[in-house]
């Protein structure tokens, strides 16, 4: 018995203790905490995928597509505040990748396959699963990766990415009447951007660019003239930007085949 134990506390003072002197109370587990900031912004880009998913269930495809876009503009955010504020931790790397299956795995799926993918049957309901598979299979690779591959590009295209060209399709054309042909484009572009997502292909992150630093004028210039071409014709504009990003990689990629081949010959 120690001499500060309180002999009155045990089962019964009258008992010998059966601990020996040496012995030390067992420690007791310390919880950590998490950083709230950066799960902020990726709870917010979980809620904007999951209003998509139910805004895209019961019709209302312009806001489904409109919400996609705004879990991308959270999900930008996260990533970028933890690393400013220096509160990047494995928490919030597991919880940034599960946020980003709900709303660039399963939203875009859902929402493409309730707008116009079911006019095929179960072509469209195979297009649809070869999105949300292909964005579950790329978010693995990155997880297992992330330490051992060149932080500047991206090994396929970026699951935010490919959630913007099927939501960008869905918004340029969430008041079209439902038809085989335009079912049969959805359903195209829908399996691409999956199939993009788990290729070799590599596309530039763009996480060099350094935040804090100073820019030229004409940067500022570009940036804020690119806000005004957008809010020209918002959802066309997005997704012509998405897909000639997503054209840019295989495209780099088929020029160096031809001019290695013209070379050879």
């Amino acid at each position: 018995m120690t001499d500060n134990e309180d002999p009155t506390r045990s089962g019964s003072s009258e008992q010998p203790s059966t601990e020996s002197p040496d012995s030390s109370p067992p420690e007791r587990t310390r919880h950590k905490g998490i950083y709230l900031l950066p799960n902020l912004f990726t709870t917010a880009a979980l809620f904007a995928g999951f209003y998509a998913i139910l805004a895209g269930m019961d019709g209302k495809f312009e806001a489904a597509a409109i919400a996609i876009f705004v879990a991308m503009i959270f999900d930008g955010l996260d990533g970028r505040v933890a690393r400013l504020t220096h509160t990047s931790s494995e928490f919030g790397v597991q919880y940034d990748s599960l946020s980003d299956m709900v709303s660039f795995g399963v939203a875009p799926a859902v929402v493409a396959f309730s707008w116009m993918l079911n006019e095929l049957g179960r072509v469209g309901w195979a297009a649809a699963f070869i999105y949300a598979s292909c964005a579950a299979l790329r978010l693995a690779r990155f997880n297992t990766q992330v330490d051992v591959v060149d932080k500047r590009y991206f090994i396929g295209i970026a699951s935010p990415t490919a959630a913007a060209l099927v939501a960008g399709l869905v918004w340029s054309g969430y008041d079209a009447t439902p038809s085989s042909q335009l079912a049969a484009v959805a359903a195209l572009v829908t399996a691409l951007s999956g199939l993009l997502m788990v290729s070799n292909f590599r596309y530039h992150s763009f996480k060099g660019l350094d935040l804090k630093g100073k820019v030229p004028f004409v940067v500022l210039f570009g940036i804020a003239m690119a806000f005004v071409v957008i809010t020209i014709d918002p959802p066309r504009i997005l997704f012509l930007m998405a897909l000639l990003y997503s054209s840019s990689a295989p495209a780099l990629w088929l020029w160096r085949k031809f001019r290695s081949g013209r070379k050879q010959a």
